[in-house]
């Protein structure tokens, strides 16, 4: 066994996995990754299960020094990276795995244009509460002791085999275009034109931002009526927009309430949540929307997406640089372009 030490949490950094999944029914929210797709990018960049526990990072300033023996991390996101060892400090780029022999630093400087980097660890393994090991800091679940981690917390892990690290040499981007929602189930607590409003006029992320939901800061949407500004307690999801009395919404993320008494104007599809959670105080957003059939769509097409990214991962050589025997070998324009001349007629 090795271990990882946590030298600097940064701004934030707490364990996660895909989330605490069926308690919502009796007030337990679903914690887990706010990016689930880098969850399990990271992970198979280390080697890991995809849906193993990982450290999720806001912000960049995280530090991770390995212990009684080496220890092999992968970062998903487009952080700034730097790699403190014996013969200096050296920049790496993200979307990669690399392995810390004993006392070598892993530095997340930023996670770049986007809030979050997710930090996955080569046999890291958390007892499960509730089927998962996220933490839900509010009620004291999972995680290192219900909690987010602290500069000198140890977590014990697995020493990496002798194999070679890995690498995704197209990774996605970061799309900063409009959030797409599904309007309801309260849109007609509002009135016509404050749908037209929120869906045509720019709202800013404020500082009040974090794993339970993001405050939006914009024109005040205005009710049909003052008996229109409260329900009674209904069932809320991540992604779940709710507008108080105040006109400025609220968009619940995966630490969000499992009940609330705020009429909801619209919810986030799920291709799109990750995309908010990623979004920076002070940044603009706007919202279209899309159908129920429209975002169930979308969904499949993320999917899809993500399994072709899991599919290009490939190994480095030694150096630190790109396999190109292996890199050629795949097929990264999914059968469109192989590179192969073709001995027949063109059709």
């Amino acid at each position: 066994m090795s271990a990882l030490e946590i030298r600097s949490p940064g701004a934030l950094a707490s364990i996660q996995d895909i989330g605490r999944r069926g308690w919502r029914r009796i007030g337990v929210p679903w914690a887990g990754a706010l990016a689930p797709q880098l969850l399990r990018i990271a992970n198979t960049l280390v080697g890991n299960d995809a849906l193993a526990p990982v450290i999720e990072c806001f912000d960049g300033g995280q530090q991770f020094v390995a212990r009684e023996g080496a220890v092999r991390l992968a970062v998903a996101g487009d952080a700034q990276l730097e790699h403190l060892c014996a013969d200096g400090k050296r920049a790496l780029v993200a979307w990669r795995s690399v392995t810390l022999a004993e006392g070598e630093t892993l530095r997340v400087v930023t996670t770049g244009p986007g809030r979050l980097a997710v930090v996955a660890v080569f046999g890291l393994a958390r007892p499960q509460v509730l089927g998962s090991a996220a933490t839900y800091a509010r009620a004291a679940l999972g995680g290192l002791e219900g909690r987010a981690l602290h500069a000198g917390d140890r977590l014990n892990v697995i020493a990496p085999a002798p194999t070679p690290e890995q690498h995704l040499p197209q990774p996605p981007t970061l799309d900063t275009g409009p959030i797409r929602v599904v309007l309801g189930p309260q849109a007609d607590h509002f009135a016509p034109a404050s749908i037209d409003a929120f869906l045509s006029a720019p709202f800013e992320i404020t500082a009040e931002a974090d794993r339970m939901g993001v405050r939006l800061a914009g024109e005040p949407l205005v009710h049909r009526d003052a008996a229109a500004r409260e329900i009674v307690s209904d069932a809320a999801v991540p992604g779940a927009i709710q507008v108080p009395g105040n006109g400025q919404p609220i968009v619940l993320l995966a630490d969000g309430h499992t009940a609330g008494g705020y009429p909801k104007i619209a919810t986030v599809i799920t291709a799109d949540l990750a995309r908010l959670a990623e979004r920076k105080p002070g940044e603009p957003v706007r919202f279209v929307a899309v159908s129920v059939a429209e975002a169930e769509d979308l969904a499949r097409a993320a999917e899809q997406s993500l399994q072709a990214s899991l599919g290009n991962i490939m190994p480095l050589t030694g150096d630190g640089m790109i396999d190109l025997d292996a890199l050629y070998s795949r097929n990264l324009l999914s059968g469109i372009i192989d590179g192969r001349e073709d001995d027949g007629d063109a059709a």
